[in-house]
């Protein structure tokens, strides 16, 4: 049944998630107006500064009702200096993940008009492409469950399994089939692995390879990690879906904000079959936090990833312009030079890059 109306969980966290979850509401107002949809907002608390407070992270009833919501969109989570009794940092969103089985962390690397990027080549400005990082199991399998011997050796054992690599290169398929459609990109999906040493990624590769037949009209290819860490430097406008354990997801996922300009410009999704949430791929930011001076644009485009998806989901013609309008408007905003945020050398600070994308919205 086709929908205009949404209800979503607001977990804004730790640190700048609270200032740019702000900035993104403000934006998702306007967008809302404009395109006549209606998302309806529940704030639910979590993160580091819930657990320092409260002894837990998210509650179970928090958690309850962030699984009953259309979307969860979610900000930064986390602070170097609160920990669990075992040393690890506090990350709700990796309980997220597990528990909803937020298999598919789909990470687009996209040049933004405007935005200085890393490399002088004129070919810098095509760079399009998404890192779809597993986000369940490879070495974060071992989450938790890793094994101490005698103060002497840790060990942590990496877990790639048959159905989770089928319905995420299914998953990095029809991405790649709707990005050729929409936007001209050229629908070849690229697994990146190391199957010439592990047994688990040649596994991978495998099921990989078997799975892609069923899309013979897109171009299926593989690539070592350390040759995609070099090729990515290279030449990453040749490259549109890239696959990969959730390790290499995370690593590779950095250098590719690095490539377009720092991670404050990097949205980021995690996709299940059920549910899905979006965020920024910046943590909380401690640093800088309270400052007014973060760099909203990642919780902005993680915004509008979210309005794409409802819309995709529920048939709302209305959601998915309203998503492309929001990229559209930020791509307005740096191209034309009227705002440059200081993580990218510039004076403007969260407020300001909001109500620039607010005002080329014409809302």
């Amino acid at each position: 049944m086709k929908r205009n109306d949404f209800h979503v969980a607001v977990m804004p966290g730790d640190g700048i998630g609270v200032e740019v979850m702000d900035a993104a509401i403000a934006v998702l107002e306007a967008a809302e107006k404009r395109h006549g949809i209606a998302v309806s907002r529940e704030l639910v608390a979590g993160g580091a500064l819930h657990y320092r407070e409260h002894g837990v992270a998210m509650t179970e009833s928090a958690f309850d009702r962030a699984a009953k919501v259309d979307a969860i969109l979610f900000g930064a989570m986390g602070w170097p200096e609160i920990r669990y009794p075992d040393g690890t940092e506090i990350a709700p969103q990796l309980d997220l993940r597990f528990r909803l089985e937020l298999y598919a962390g789909v990470r687009p690397i996209r040049a933004i008009p405007g935005v200085p990027v890393a490399l002088a080549s004129p070919r810098a400005k095509d760079i399009d492409l998404v890192i779809l990082r597993e986000s369940t199991e490879g070495m974060f399998a071992s989450r938790g469950k890793g094994v101490m011997v005698d103060d002497s050796e840790a060990r942590d054992t990496q877990v790639i399994t048959r159905a989770t690599t089928e319905r995420l290169t299914r998953f990095a398929f029809r991405l790649a089939a709707r990005r050729k459609a929409k936007r001209g990109t050229p629908g070849r999906v690229t697994l990146v692995d190391k199957a010439n040493v592990f047994l688990s990624f040649a596994f991978m590769r495998k099921v990989f390879h078997e799975t892609a037949r069923e899309f013979p009209q897109l171009e299926a290819r593989h690539h070592y990690v350390d040759a995609m860490a070099l090729d990515l430097v290279r030449r990453p406008w040749d490259f549109d879906v890239l696959p990969m354990e959730n390790l290499f997801g995370d690593i590779l996922s950095d250098l590719g904000a690095g490539l377009i300009g720092g991670m404050g410009f990097a949205p980021s999704a995690d996709v299940g079959d059920r549910h899905a949430l979006f965020q920024p791929s910046h943590g909380s930011a401690p640093d800088i936090a309270g400052q007014g001076i973060a760099n909203p644009t990642a919780m902005i485009l993680s915004t509008a990833m979210m309005l794409e998806w409802l819309g995709e989901r529920h048939g709302s013609n209305a959601a998915i312009e309203a998503a492309a309008d929001i990229e559209k408007a930020v791509d307005a905003v740096f191209a034309a030079g009227r705002v440059r945020t200081f993580d990218a050398g510039g004076r403007d600070g969260t407020a300001a890059t909001a109500r620039a994308v607010i005002e080329a919205l014409g809302a």
